[in-house]
């Protein structure tokens, strides 16, 4: 039996909402991608793909043995380590008093985990020379969104291909350098006045915050959903 086994997840939403697919993959002792599976979701957000990579990932290994799971998503990490127990003493509702989203996955997610040893390791996405497992899962998962179709070693499915949301190594700070000034999802502020983010925190006048689905709240969890 092996002392420990290195996996990644992901899942990815072409329009969040929107054709959604996850896909998660385990490595030998060498880190070389050696067993992976991924799948449709039909329509659903981006964090109902990353919650179920989650889910399918810990369904297909042995949980007699170490898990190193490598991540890209901040909210479904802390969904299941952070937020968890609070969730689960407030009778599943955020300190906000709203019911948890995604119950259902973080439930069995939380099921799952139960004496199991699970590491988690939190990985920058769509970096150049990044993490070999998580771009492997991440090009999985988008390929699974955009053609709605199930893959995987079982299935004698080739290697994903190339993922077009990884800057190339010729020009990394041009295209960084584009998303900041087009998109909104780096950009922070200061708090002019204190309020609550989504995941049920919060926040002080002056402290950093961004944007996220419902407003504002904690930088972390600007992809996640209230």
């Amino acid at each position: 039996m092996r002392e420990r086994v290195v996996a990644a997840c992901d899942g990815a939403s072409k329009g969040n909402p929107g054709p959604a697919g996850w896909a998660w993959v385990v490595a030998d002792e060498e880190e070389t991608p050696t067993r992976w599976e991924a799948g449709p979701l039909g329509r659903a957000t981006n964090n109902v793909a990353e919650l179920t990579a989650l889910e399918r990932l810990l369904t297909a290994t042995d949980p007699g043995v170490p898990l190193e799971i490598r991540m890209d998503s901040q909210y479904a990490m802390k969904a299941v380590t952070t937020w968890l127990p609070g969730w689960k003493r407030n009778g599943w509702k955020t300190a906000a008093g709203k019911p948890v989203a995604n119950q259902d996955l973080v439930v069995r997610i939380d099921e799952l985990l139960d004496g199991r040893t699970v590491e988690f390791r939190y990985v920058p996405a769509h970096q150049v020379d990044g993490d070999r497992l998580n771009d492997f899962a991440d090009r999985a998962a988008s390929q699974a969104a955009t053609v709605q179709e199930s893959a995987g070693s079982g299935l004698g499915s080739p290697e994903p291909p190339p993922s077009p949301d990884t800057p190339s190594a010729k020009a990394p700070r041009r295209k960084a350098a584009a998303t900041r000034k087009n998109g909104n999802s780096s950009r922070t502020i200061k708090a002019k006045f204190p309020g609550r983010c989504i995941c049920g925190r919060s926040y002080a006048a002056g402290e950093s915050i961004a944007k996220n689905a419902q407003g504002w709240g904690h930088p972390d969890c600007r992809t996640a959903e209230a």
